[in-house]
């Protein structure tokens, strides 16, 4: 026991960097995802075929070998030749791929919403934006819930790719400790943490849903 608490603190301070890499990654994703959603269905076909190839190379390619290429390919790439840290290159990895992801999880909820409730906004006089901000994405956000509580929690656990970077995240902060105890005690404590933190985000979404349905 004594030895379990031990590794507490130091595996406490790598869920702090898995923690603030969900957090950047959902806070920049979620909005990017929309926008992308929208833009795919744009009857701009330029447009929609950009974002149709960008949502199939993010989602047919592994994350992993995604962040590899920011950090390590990106320096070297024509005409762009930029440099990021181990940290700022996986938020870039991250961010461009789970928004691919969302993308598609909003896009199909868009494309639930019965088109009477098209027409009938253009009825009352809505102009599209209004009609998209004030009918159409309220229910979307609702039929789209579940979906992104599944995208969400993988973020979770998708974190611990970072340890190719040599970022301290939980899962590094517990090889470590393995690797010089020789015990795989800390990998069990690892995983405590991660379930923990799933835990909370479905319940957090469990909640949401709850919310939602009540108010149907």
């Amino acid at each position: 026991m004594d030895y379990i608490i031990s590794l507490l603190p130091p595996l406490a301070q790598g869920s702090l960097v898995t923690l603030k890499l969900f957090a950047i990654t959902l806070v920049l994703a979620l909005p990017l995802g929309l926008a992308l959603a929208l833009a795919r269905l744009s009857r701009w076909r330029a447009l929609h075929h950009a974002v149709s190839g960008f949502i199939w190379l993010m989602r047919g390619t592994p994350l992993m070998l995604q962040l590899l290429f920011v950090y390590y390919a990106l320096p070297f790439v024509p005409y762009v030749g930029i440099r990021l840290p181990d940290f700022p290159a996986a938020v870039v990895a991250f961010v461009l791929n789970y928004s691919a992801y969302f993308a598609e999880i909003f896009r199909a909820g868009i494309q639930s919403i019965d088109r009477g409730q098209y027409e009938g906004a253009k009825a009352l006089g809505m102009s599209y934006p209004q009609t998209m901000r004030r009918i159409v994405l309220p229910q979307m956000l609702r039929r789209s819930l579940p979906p992104l509580a599944n995208e969400t929690i993988t973020l979770v656990k998708d974190t611990s790719l970072i340890y190719v970077l040599a970022l301290n995240d939980l899962l590094r902060a517990a090889r470590g400790f393995v690797q010089r105890d020789f015990t795989i005690t800390p990998f069990v404590v690892a995983a405590a943490f991660y379930l923990l933190m799933t835990l909370l985000l479905t319940w957090i979404f469990q909640r949401l849903e709850k919310r939602y349905a009540e108010q149907d």
